[in-house]
């Protein structure tokens, strides 16, 4: 296994659909509405790129032809560190396509949304070094509901409910194998767990849909479960700055993310 990760952003469409922003900004994809003078997709390479110098990255979108123009990815061009990869119809048979475009160097992996625009260099390090040294097949970063309010007191409304904590995901994770890929089969659906209960059952099944609801569990055992459940060990990263759960998903978090870029990155 290689010491630094291949990066991967998905940038594609949802279900292949136009996003709701996309169509209100006028461009194809959602990761080309501009925020705060830039597009969406490159304030997160703007992250990717000095994370791990020496590392490829990938991108994974419908029409490539979108982002040709953008400084980051030129910059990528040049060094030879970008691969190109076609999103497919989900998250899920998106990762698996890009890391057979990957080959032997797929692994490990850190992936990220091209909306998630608060990510930072650092964060990726922190999160890489952490889950090397652990014994995880898959991370997920999360935050705290005091963590985001503190970032933001409408960073986010809804929040996976535990018995020793509510938190929300930092839309960054970490794969170390082809092993961990399994974590993955949670996103067929496309995730959105909080907003679709349903889909828990469906992932985890439907005695962790009760326990979930129930707020039987706290977060160690719910991990447990989960891996349990989907055959490799997954485990929570916990970020003490709740500003990285914040990505741009709807005018309400595109206003916050706004004021924290001009905060933080400007």
């Amino acid at each position: 296994m290689n010491t630094s990760p291949i990066l991967l952003v998905l940038a594609g469409k949802r279900d292949g659909k136009l996003d709701p922003m996309a169509a209100d900004a006028g461009v194809s994809h959602k990761c080309r509405v501009p925020i705060c003078g830039k597009a969406l997709l490159q304030w997160v390479l703007e992250a990717a790129i000095p994370a791990f110098p020496d590392t490829k990255i990938l991108v994974s979108i419908h029409d490539p032809s979108v982002i040709t123009d953008l400084p980051a990815v030129i910059e990528l061009e040049k060094t030879g560190r970008l691969i190109i990869c076609q999103a497919q119809a989900g998250i899920v048979e998106s990762v698996e396509y890009a890391a057979k475009q990957a080959g032997d160097s797929a692994w490990p992996m850190v992936i990220t949304t091209a909306d998630n625009v608060l990510v930072t260099s650092e964060l990726m390090r922190d999160v890489h070094s952490d889950a090397l040294a652990g014994d995880g097949d898959a991370v997920v970063v999360l935050a705290t509901r005091e963590a985001i309010q503190a970032a933001h007191p409408e960073g986010q409304r809804r929040f996976y409910e535990f018995s020793d904590a509510a938190i929300s995901n930092c839309n960054l994770f970490w794969l170390r194998n082809a092993t961990a890929l399994k974590a993955a089969e949670a996103f067929r659906q496309g995730g959105q767990f909080i907003k679709t209960k349903g889909r828990i059952a469906k992932s985890f099944g439907i005695i962790n849909l009760i326990r979930f609801r129930l707020g039987w569990w706290n977060l160690d055992t719910a991990f447990k479960a989960i891996s349990r459940a989907l055959g490799a060990r997954v485990v929570p990263y916990m970020t003490t700055d709740g500003a990285y759960a914040v990505d741009v998903d709807n005018p309400r978090t595109y206003a916050i993310a706004e004021i924290l870029l001009k905060e933080r990155k400007l």
